[in-house]
């Protein structure tokens, strides 16, 4: 806790009247007593006595706070606090407010039925409040005196009708004082109308520290560097803002980011605009003035770039890139998060940030990857923390210790509930020796009316599981009962191995059930599986089928409380292991998939499946056509 009592008012209000009466423009003055204080170099008032003080006191019944106190024995008031309030009290001016405003009774309206006492104190504040304002622009600046600390300091709350938010509260008169003089520091700093450059040693000191604060984000020391900045940053200096916005996108924080003061610079845009432009897409809905806004004062070129760039997010077309080492890490980085392995691209990308360049001498780290469809979703506050924390651009510093992998390996993790725990079906393809791209020509239909995309390539383009899922849909009118093709994302499954994954299959029909195993086989060894062991409708169900070279070389089917198995399974999936005594659906699923992945060595990745955007198709129907005499369902639309 600040010593208030201890602060050096003197000192302070020397500096910042000072500050005030070398910057203040003539047009600006409010009267002759600001002509007066201006030449004075004193924004203030003759010091209160003790004795004028105690009267003060005498006259409110109440003994004002310490800082308040110390205050008014160096200037009983002060003019232009902040930039809205022209005349603060000194001891002849406070006076209680008692609703003055009329903001208690407006508060009151909107204080609901079971509103607390705490709630219902905040009301009151309005009428018990030591109103300290005496000329302001539509702001109101209490004392509270039942807001009280140990050390006897009274809270300082302001309220502005065109701020359109909840009073601020302060906790003591100092801090309410620091804050106006960072605000005037702010709104001074900010003048762009042809006025002497707003230069002081406050200004001085604080860009020092700016620039101090950018070597040591380059360092690795970023925490430390983002406080600073922020202090600098409430005093309106430039290059704070856009220093700290850099470091606050990659903590995954949003609101508020723009990157004042660097955005609209060419050098920057390519790294800047795209973590710009991709959470305007989120939230614009087709309404780009408040892209525009940020971007005021760039020229054309550098609009007709953000437009672009904004056309190829919502298309999810847009692709970062980098110079040098770090450009081609990013590369190899795009290739693994295409096929699912997440942790392996975000290895690839850390490794290589010692080597990254960056565009001009405010830009701290890469950021233009977060818009990337493939990239961006690498990104978590645990990563963005690890990145941050990693020395670039040629400085020294510790490196930091690596952020866990978030795919746990193995299969057994698909028998774990997952938010909203809905995943209680699924069904998956391995296959052996051939990459992800290879496997629509094997899964899908032999004509190609099973797989892929509407544009006329193999894979639609990366989706996440809902995207991929309102995208099958968009153009189907056809539904039959007798037909389950599966809408599969893919990716790599492990050394060897790639996947093919449904995570929202249909009901399992065991007697025209047909394994995508044999087919896509042909030259290799493939795997299909398909659990149900905890589905919320029907008997639970578990299915294993194994085929090489075209050939089914052993399956099994738990459904119904039976086993039906074919061929030589090996001992370690002998299905009378998991099944003799089934009392527990998820263990079972869980010791299941553990001895699959030992038997083939094969891994899902948890985080890409989950969240991630991967390539999908979809396949030939997982169940056989309609024999003669079988009755099914066709529904067509539109």
């Amino acid at each position: 806790m600040t010593d208030t009592t201890a602060f050096d008012w003197r000192s302070f209000l020397l500096r910042w009247s000072g500050e005030w009466a070398h910057n203040l423009p003539r047009r600006e003055a409010r009267g002759e007593d600001d002509e007066v204080a201006r030449r004075a170099g004193w924004l203030g008032f003759p010091a209160a006595s003790e004795e004028r003080i105690a009267a003060m006191e005498e006259r409110l019944g109440r003994r004002m706070p310490p800082s308040y106190r110390e205050f008014l024995k160096i200037s009983d008031g002060w003019r232009h606090a902040g930039g809205f309030v022209w005349l603060l009290a000194g001891t002849e001016g406070a006076r209680w407010h008692n609703d003055e405003s009329g903001l208690a009774d407006m508060f009151e309206e909107y204080l609901d039925e079971d509103a607390g006492p705490e709630e219902r104190q905040e009301v009151d504040l309005w009428r018990r409040g030591l109103q300290l304002d005496v000329e302001a622009d539509a702001i109101y600046v209490l004392l509270d005196p039942e807001d009280v600390d140990e050390d006897g300091e009274w809270a300082v709350y302001t309220w502005a009708s065109w701020r359109a938010s909840a009073p601020k509260r302060y906790a003591n008169f100092l801090e309410f004082m620091q804050d106006m003089h960072r605000e005037f520091h702010s709104l001074r700093a900010g003048r762009s109308d042809g006025e002497a450059v707003f230069a002081n040693d406050t200004t001085r000191m604080l860009d020092a520290l700016v620039e101090e604060a950018r070597l040591e984000a380059l360092r690795g020391g970023w925490e430390h560097a983002v406080k600073t900045l922020d202090e600098a940053k409430a005093y309106g200096r430039p290059r704070a803002a856009g220093l700290g916005d850099q470091i606050r996108r990659l903590l995954g924080q949003t609101y508020m980011v723009y990157f004042d003061g660097l955005l609209t610079d060419p050098r920057y845009a390519p790294e800047l605009l795209p973590p710009l432009v991709a959470e305007h897409a989120v939230h614009s809905y087709r309404d780009d003035s408040t892209l525009m806004f940020h971007l005021r004062g760039a020229d054309d070129d550098l609009v007709s770039l953000a437009h672009a760039m904004l056309d190829q997010v919502r298309n999810g077309t847009y692709r970062y890139s980098a110079a040098g080492p770090f450009g081609e890490a990013v590369e190899r980085a795009r290739q693994l998060a295409r096929w699912g392995d997440t942790d392996g691209a975000w290895r690839t990308l850390t490794d290589a940030l010692p080597l990254w360049e960056p565009l001009g001498p405010d830009h701290l780290a890469p950021l233009g990857w977060v818009a990337d469809p493939l990239l961006g979703q690498l990104l978590t506050p645990e990563r963005g923390r690890e990145l941050l924390s990693t020395p670039r651009d040629g400085q020294a510093g510790e490196a930091p210790t690596p952020t866990a992998g978030l795919d746990p390996g193995g299969l057994a993790w698909l028998a774990d509930p997952n938010p909203g725990n809905n995943r209680t079906s699924y069904r998956f393809v391995l296959v052996e020796g051939v990459e992800p791209e290879e496997l629509p020509g094997r899964l899908a239909d032999r004509d190609g009316s099973g797989g892929g995309g509407r544009d006329g390539t193999v894979l639609e383009k990366p989706m996440t599981a809902w995207e991929a899922h309102q995208s099958s849909l968009h153009d189907k009118r056809e539904f039959s009962s007798f037909d389950d093709r599966a809408l599969m994302a893919v990716g790599r499954a492990g050394p060897g191995w790639s996947f093919a994954f449904d995570g929202e299959p249909a009901p399992f029909d065991r007697q025209r059930f047909v394994s995508p195993a044999t087919a896509a086989s042909e030259g290799t060894r493939a795997v299909a599986v398909w659990s149900g062991l905890r589905a919320w409708h029907g008997e639970p169900f578990f299915h294993l089928s194994v085929a090489q070279d075209g050939i089914e070389q052993y399956a099994f089917t738990y459904a119904g409380g039976e086993i039906r198995q074919s061929g030589e399974i090996p001992q370690a999936l002998d299905a009378s292991r998991f099944f003799e005594a089934l009392e527990d659906g998820a263990s079972a699923e869980r010791s299941l998939l553990e001895a699959v992945a030992g038997q083939f060595g094969a891994s899902l990745p948890r985080r890409a499946i989950a969240s991630a955007r991967l390539h999908t198709f979809t396949t030939r129907s997982w169940t056989r056509p309609p024999r003669d005499g079988e009755a099914y369902a066709v529904i067509r639309m539109g």
